[in-house]
C-alpha cells in the first residue's frame, strides 16, 4: 500500500496515512481528493495521493516538540532495519545499555535484529565492535514515517 499526503484544510501537510485509511476519511467526509493517480479508482473516488480535511484542525501542539519515544516509533523511524547490519529489525537496542544508565530516549535506541541485538548484549558499540551504520536521531513528526 502507498502512502497518502493528509493536508489541513489551509493546504498546509499535516501527517501521511495509508491508503486504507485515507479511503476511510473520503467515505466519512471528513476529508476531499486533492490529487489523485489518473485512470484508477476505488470503489466512486479516483486513488487519492493526496487528501485535504474539510475542517480546518488546530496543530500547535505539533509544533511545541517532537513524538514521544516508543518501540514502535524507534522502528519506524529506522524504517524497520537494523542499524548494526541493515536486516530487518525485529526488536530495539540501547546504545548504552540500561544496565549503564541509558534510558528509553530517541539519541540512546536503535533498530535491531535479533542476532545483533544478542550479540551486542551488555555493551557498548565500540566495546562490542559493532559500529553504527546509522546515526540515532530525534524525529519531528513530519519526518517520521507513519507506522
Amino acid at each position: 500500500m502507498s502512502d497518502v499526503l493528509v493536508l489541513n484544510a489551509d493546504l498546509g501537510p499535516l501527517h501521511r496515512v495509508s491508503l486504507r485509511h485515507a479511503v476511510r476519511m473520503l467515505v466519512r467526509e471528513v476529508a476531499e481528493v486533492h490529487e489523485a493517480r489518473p485512470d484508477r479508482v476505488i470503489g466512486v473516488w479516483p486513488v487519492p495521493t493526496v487528501v485535504r480535511l474539510v475542517s480546518y484542525v488546530v496543530t500547535r501542539w505539533r509544533h511545541s516538540r517532537g513524538p514521544a519515544w516508543s518501540r514502535g516509533g524507534v522502528l519506524a523511524r529506522d524504517r524497520g532495519r537494523c542499524a548494526y547490519c541493515g536486516r530487518l529489525a525485529t526488536t530495539i537496542d540501547h546504545v548504552l545499555p540500561r544496565s549503564r544508565g541509558g534510558g528509553n530516549t530517541w539519541l540512546n535506541t536503535v533498530a535491531a535484529c535479533g542476532g545483533c541485538n544478542q550479540r551486542k548484549g551488555d555493551r557498548t558499540p565500540v566495546e562490542a565492535r559493532m559500529p553504527l551504520r546509522t546515526v540515532p536521531a530525534v524525529p519531528t513528526w513530519d519526518t517520521l514515517p507513519p507506522r
